[in-house]
């Protein structure tokens, strides 16, 4: 079965920084791109940052020059490093692992973790 966990989440002050992490039961070399969305209060479920595995990295502008996705492949971890947090960047952040690469194939996936909660409050 697979399994993504996020840690790190928790509360924070504005200005403040925290790491997520998500740990998995698969080998994030065979996965297409691996990334972090949130949902914040009343709102829809957006994209924060991906990273291929070719380590291209994209960002939601929001948080452009504030968060950085990484890999560890020999742990199997992609971590999402947040500086400067502001009230905006309140929610559940989720990990996503999309589209597999398995014998030479490609197969269309969505692994998904459980969600872990960021709040930045005053």
């Amino acid at each position: 079965q697979v399994q993504l966990v996020e840690s790190g989440g928790g509360l924070v002050h504005p200005g403040g920084s925290l790491r997520l992490t998500c740990a998995t039961s698969i080998n994030i070399r065979n996965i297409d791109t691996m990334i972090w969305y949130r949902q914040a209060p009343g709102k829809q479920r957006e994209l924060v940052a991906s990273l291929t595995r070719n380590d291209r990295a994209k960002y939601n502008e929001s948080v452009q020059g504030r968060f950085t996705i990484f890999r560890d492949n020999a742990q199997d971890t992609v971590t999402l490093q947040m500086n400067s947090l502001n009230f905006e960047d309140t929610g559940i952040y989720y990990c996503n692992a999309h589209g597999e690469f398995k014998m030479g194939a490609y197969r269309e996936i969505d692994y998904w973790g459980q969600g872990i909660q960021v709040t930045v409050f005053a």
